[in-house]
């Protein structure tokens, strides 16, 4: 029997035996049910339209239900136009209402219709549910009437009556757009019960900021840090080389609508210092990526290459001191600003010198040259202050941090983004810190804390340990025992100014990524995390597959998915598709490969099952099933000491 103290605490929420046996029905019968469908994305990129797109059409499940509901009952285009309500309601509200042929008894007409086919698949996609949680997900204003509509016996005569009144009451008194916009977000909401997003929701993509707000607005989501999150939460902890890579990444991709619409970051001291320094620099090099157009803050490319390489160069600098300051690191080769000829415009690298694209470096001292100028201090002084002030990206990075983590172990599967560092023969390898050695599980559970020092943690209470955990950001960013970046260095310089040198420009990837793919070695990481590898799997982001060249995402076996499959733009035509979710419901784990998302064109995805389970999952089986068994046997034990008199009953 559970301790004395506690029963007594919980006899508070249940202060008698009826209570009590009434919950552990209610926690019996939800065991029952089957799991819930979980779907996972990875490097999202700032995507906000194409993930907005795939959250509000499951990533083509809801497509799948229609088909699934109706078949031939409904033409395909009649089917499309049903999805497209369901994904869009409001937009598909006010084109039909705006049709001018379209006449009143028409209109009552197709929306009755529409009703009766939302309802329809409303009761497909919450037949997994408790009616009592489908309630609590419905709109308290039309909760009830949603309620009978769905739990109508229609072979009952009487009932089919009161059916059809309750819509044509609806239709009535005009809240039939209201009521459909309802339901569709219900059924939106009801065909994803979790979320879980494989990490890098940042950069690249124009709108990160809207992309945050989306999983904010999410009701059951968690997230594993990518690279390009880290920096962003570096960068708003004050990191100032976070801050500059932040800030190159963004000028070059073209992303002010993010950072001063967005965030409200104001690179207007940064613009101007750009066209004063770089004022006849072509900058070449730095053109930015237009795969997006700013709606709200457009800036002319030849400015945003201005801007781009001033940035850079501040960002070498300020690489190049976090290398001095940290010997642990071990990335003095990455210091290669004092490697420069400036008279000759070479950099000697290895045995070789190179010709650099670019060589007009006005605020390079060759004598010192990570040492920042004047100039360069006061600008990076007030772009620290505009991000660590902006209230928006300090509200998400607060979500960040309480939905997020290195790692996260559901339900059988082991999600991170990146990777855990292994050495050539296959080995967990150590990452060296201030704070000794760790690896494996171990390193992952470290830096999940040194992570949270770095936003949390008081100076006044250890400034130094503060400090170091700042600093550790940048290096969880781009360093080569880093689990999020997995790479042997990052080829920032040579990209700007040896683009040409293809041999340099090359990151060679950890010695995970091929061991990994083999199953004795995702067995490894499994047990190292202390799942079952006969049925759990690793779920990783990070690394774009290329599908067009044959590459498949599921490996080891079945026991390790990769599913960056690009859903970035700028990964398109590496890839050959738009990304991958993949789904897990009671049945089967499917992975479904995006199409570019094309506003107003057909983009449901390809849905291929991957694996079926032995048996349908149901809660009992899942990790919040077995929360609910604990508390099915703390009860029974509140039970046992209400019959024997230890606890008194209270009616």
């Amino acid at each position: 029997m559970r301790n004395i103290e506690y029963l007594r605490l919980l006899s508070k929420e249940f202060p008698n035996s009826r209570k009590a046996g009434a919950e552990i029905i209610n926690l019996r019968a939800i065991c029952a049910l089957p799991k819930g469908t979980e779907y996972f994305f990875s490097d999202i990129h700032g995507e906000y339209d194409s993930f907005s797109h795939l959250l509000r059409s499951s990533s083509g499940i809801i497509r799948a239900k229609i088909e699934e509901t109706f078949g031939n009952m409904m033409s395909e285009s009649e089917q499309l136009e049903l999805a497209n309500l369901i994904y869009y309601p409001r937009e598909a509200i006010s084109r039909y209402k705006h049709d001018e042929t379209v006449s009143s008894k028409i209109l009552h007409e197709h929306q009755k219709i529409a009703i009766n086919r939302l309802i329809a698949i409303c009761r497909v996609v919450s037949s997994k549910y408790t009616r009592s949680k489908v309630r609590k997900k419905m709109p308290v204003d039309y909760a009830y009437a949603i309620d009978e509509l769905l739990h109508l016996d229609m072979n009952d005569a009487n009932k089919k009556l009161y059916y059809n009144e309750i819509i044509s009451g609806i239709i009535e008194i005009d809240s039939a757009d209201a009521f459909v916009i309802a339901l569709c977000e219900l059924i939106q909401n009801l065909t994803i019960d979790s979320l879980h997003i494989i990490g890098d929701i940042f950069d690249r993509g124009p709108r990160p900021d809207l992309v945050m707000e989306e999983l904010m607005n999410f009701h059951d989501v968690d997230i594993q840090w990518g690279n390009h999150d880290i920096d962003w939460m570096g960068a708003a902890c004050g990191n100032t080389a976070c801050i500059a890579n932040v800030l190159r990444i963004g000028t070059s991709y073209n992303s002010f609508d993010a950072l001063e619409d967005g965030y409200g970051i104001n690179l207007r001291p940064l613009s101007m210092f750009a066209a004063e320094v770089y004022g006849d620099d072509p900058c070449d090099c730095f053109k930015p990526h237009l795969l997006d157009e700013n709606k709200y803050d457009s800036v002319n490319p030849d400015l945003a290459a201005k801007m781009c390489k001033a940035i850079s160069i501040i960002q070498l600098k300020l690489e190049g001191q976090l290398i001095k300051k940290h010997p642990e690191y071990k990335l003095e080769e990455r210091l290669l600003l004092d490697k420069i000829d400036y008279k000759n415009g070479t950099i000697h690298i290895g045995k070789k010198d190179y010709k650099l694209n670019d060589t007009n470096f006005p605020t390079i001292d060759p004598k010192n040259p990570y040492e920042l100028t004047d100039e360069e201090k006061e600008l990076m002084r007030t772009l620290r202050l505009s991000f660590v002030h902006s209230q928006l990206l300090i509200k998400h990075v607060q979500f960040l941090y309480s939905h997020g983590a290195m790692y996260r172990a559901i339900n059988n599967n082991l999600l991170y983004h990146g990777c855990i560092p292994m050495d050539e023969k296959g080995k967990f390898i150590c990452m060296e810190t201030r704070d000794g050695k760790f690896s494996g599980k171990e390193l992952m559970d470290y830096l999940n804390v040194k992570i949270h020092d770095a936003f949390f943690l008081d100076p006044r209470d250890d400034a130094d340990k503060k400090q170091d955990a700042v600093d550790l950001m940048w290096y969880l960013w781009s360093g080569p025992r880093s689990p999020l970046f997995g790479k042997d260095k990052m080829t920032t310089f040579e990209h700007l100014f040896l683009k040409n040198e293809k041999e340099l420009c090359v990151e060679n990837f950890n010695p995970y990524y091929s061991f990994s793919a083999k199953e004795e070695y995702a067995d490894k990481i499994l047990k190292e995390f202390g799942l079952d590898p006969e049925w759990a799997h690793i779920i990783n982001g990070h690394v774009p597959v290329k599908t067009k060249k044959g590459e498949s995402p599921v490996k080891a076996g079945g026991k390790l998915y990769i599913i960056d499959g690009g859903i970035s733009k700028a990964y398109h035509e590496q890839t050959g598709i738009a990304g991958y979710t993949l789904i897990f419901n009671s049945h089967h784990l499917a992975l479904a490969a995006h199409k570019p998302y094309i506003k107003g064109q057909e983009n449901t995805p390809t849905i291929q099952i991957t694996e079926k389970t032995k048996k349908r999952i149901l809660v009992r089986d899942t990790d919040i099933g077995k929360t609910l068994q604990k508390q099915i046997e703390d009860l029974k034990d509140l039970l046992s000491a209400y019959e024997s008199g230890i606890i008194r009953e209270k009616y």
